[in-house]
């Protein structure tokens, strides 16, 4: 009996050899490996649902993420509007106050020239002479004159330099300065003749023409003494070179005041006056730089130098100090 069950014993040892280990460490169900894999694939597909449901979470995330940072149509249409508005608004400030400095600049170099009218006046008692009486022949000028109480020796006539140069302005490139490139483009000009034409006999302004009047010979330019201005500190004597009346202003040939119909008899064939007019009033934004006989600067509107009628606008360009209207007729 005890053989029996001892065979028996063995037999089952035989059959399960891993019997007499540890629970823990005994085979699993016949089933097992099928369950471990059943097991694996659901947590695998668990897995494959999680992430996808994360992906997409970032994916929605994402996506209003970018349409908050994105601008619509409109938005983007107004911000485009409003950086063109600001930048017209700066480059129009910055054109202010570019003219506003070339103003300033072209005012500092009229009172130098004014402070050489002064030096002049008192080493001479008289004002300069368009031409000098006594060298005439070698058409020594007024510009001559006050550049040597300057210590200034070039041809300023033709081409201004220094404080002859009006930094507002340049020598045009149309056909007419095109056509006369040896002639001078002047930044300055002298109360020559005052108001009216400069073929008026008796002059009221600082000299006399010195080229030739009708029917007489071409003599020099007299001499105005310092006693003959009535009212030095309201009349002009120097300033940006403009020939102006109502309508019209011709830029560059000379400082004077008469009527349009004068302007164009006396101006020269193929002066494009429409073009010089805009010339002037863009200069000084519709003022014009002059300096008055007593030395000190002003910047008068252009229509008070060359439109306005009142006796106070005529009398500053006679030395007299009267209007003399009757040296605007036609």
């Amino acid at each position: 009996m005890l053989r029996r069950s001892l065979k028996a014993e063995r037999s089952k040892r035989l059959e399960h050899p891993c019997s007499s280990v540890h629970p823990w460490l005994k085979p699993a169900h016949p089933d097992w490996r099928e369950n471990a894999a059943k097991k694996n694939s659901q947590l695998t597909l668990n897995q494959l649902r999680w992430r996808e449901k994360w992906i997409n979470t970032l994916i929605v995330f994402r996506l209003n993420q970018n349409r908050q940072s994105a601008f619509t149509l409109m938005e983007l249409l107004m911000i485009i509007l409003i950086v063109g508005i600001l930048a017209a608004l700066l480059l129009a400030g910055y054109s202010q106050v570019k003219a506003r400095a070339q103003r300033i600049q072209c005012a500092n170099n009229l009172n130098q020239i004014g402070l050489a009218l002064q030096e002049f006046k008192t080493d001479h008692s008289f004002y300069p002479a368009e031409v000098d009486p006594i060298r005439w022949d070698e058409e020594r000028n007024w510009r001559d004159a006050l550049g040597n109480e300057m210590s200034i020796h070039h041809n300023v006539e033709s081409y201004p330099q220094g404080v002859w140069h009006c930094p507002a302005t340049h020598r045009p490139l149309d056909s007419f300065w095109a056509l006369h490139k040896n002639w001078g483009y002047n930044d300055y000009g002298y109360n020559v003749f005052g108001l009216g034409s400069r073929f008026l006999p008796n002059s009221m302004g600082l000299a006399e023409h010195w080229f030739n009047l009708p029917n007489t010979t071409a003599q020099p330019s007299s001499r105005v003494n310092e006693a003959a201005v009535a009212d030095p500190s309201e009349m002009f004597a120097m300033g940006d070179e403009f020939f102006g009346g109502p309508d019209i202003i011709e830029d560059g040939l000379m400082l004077a005041r008469a009527s349009d119909s004068v302007i164009t008899a006396e101006g020269f064939p193929g002066y494009d006056s429409t073009q010089s007019t805009r010339r002037a009033y863009a200069r000084h934004q519709g003022k014009a730089n002059v300096v008055f006989c007593d030395g000190h600067v002003g910047s008068p509107p252009l229509k008070f130098l060359f439109a306005d009628l009142s006796d106070e606008a005529l009398s500053c360009w006679n030395r007299d100090h009267l209007p003399h209207r009757e040296r605007l007729s036609p």
